[in-house]
C-alpha cells in the first residue's frame, strides 16, 4: 500500500492518541468521517496499523530500571537461535529483542523493578541458553522516549 500525505497525517495523529474520536480525527486531517474511517480500516487491513495500545508509565507501576543487554555468542546455528528466541520471548520484562550486525550478536531492552530484579532475569537467561559474553548497561536517565515512528 502506498501512503499519501493524508494517510501520513492520519497515522501521525493516531500515533499520539489512538483513542481519538473519529470526528476529531477527520477534522484534524481535513476529511469527512466516512472516508477517514475507510482509510484507517484500509491501513489496518494492510497491516500498517498493527494494534492500538495504552501506554503505561513504567515508574508508576514500580518498573524504574531500564537495562540494555548485549549478548555475544559463538553459537550461530538455527536450532540455538530458535531456543534462545523462545527463552527470551517468554521473559515479559524483555520489551525489545534484536539480532544485530557488528560486534554484538543480540541486543535486549529489559524493563524491571531494580538491580535484584534484573539479576533474577539475568540468571534465568544464563541458565537457559549458552551465551558467550553478556554485557549489561543501565540507563541513568531517559532523555527521549516515543512510540511514534517518523512519517
Amino acid at each position: 500500500m502506498n501512503l499519501d500525505d493524508t494517510d501520513r497525517k492520519i497515522l501521525n495523529v493516531i500515533q499520539q492518541d489512538s483513542n481519538i474520536a473519529l470526528a476529531r480525527l477527520a477534522e484534524m486531517v481535513g476529511m469527512s468521517q466516512t472516508p477517514c474511517w475507510k482509510r484507517v480500516k484500509k491501513m489496518e487491513d494492510a497491516g500498517i496499523i498493527t494494534g492500538r495500545v495504552a501506554l503505561v508509565d513504567r515508574e508508576k507501576v514500580g518498573l524504574g530500571v531500564t537495562v540494555f543487554v548485549s549478548v555475544r555468542t559463538n553459537q550461530h546455528e538455527e536450532k540455538w537461535l530458535e531456543n534462545f528466541s523462545s527463552i527470551i520471548r517468554d521473559i515479559p520484562e524483555v520489551t525489545e529483542f534484536y539480532r544485530m550486525s557488528g560486534d554484538v550478536d543480540y541486543l535486549l531492552k529489559i524493563i524491571c523493578a531494580d538491580i535484584a530484579d534484573y539479576d533474577r532475569i539475568y540468571r534465568k537467561m544464563i541458565r537457559s541458553a549458552q551465551m558467550g559474553d553478556v554485557s549489561s548497561s543501565f540507563a541513568m536517565e531517559q532523555i527521549k522516549y516515543t512510540t511514534a515512528i517518523p512519517l
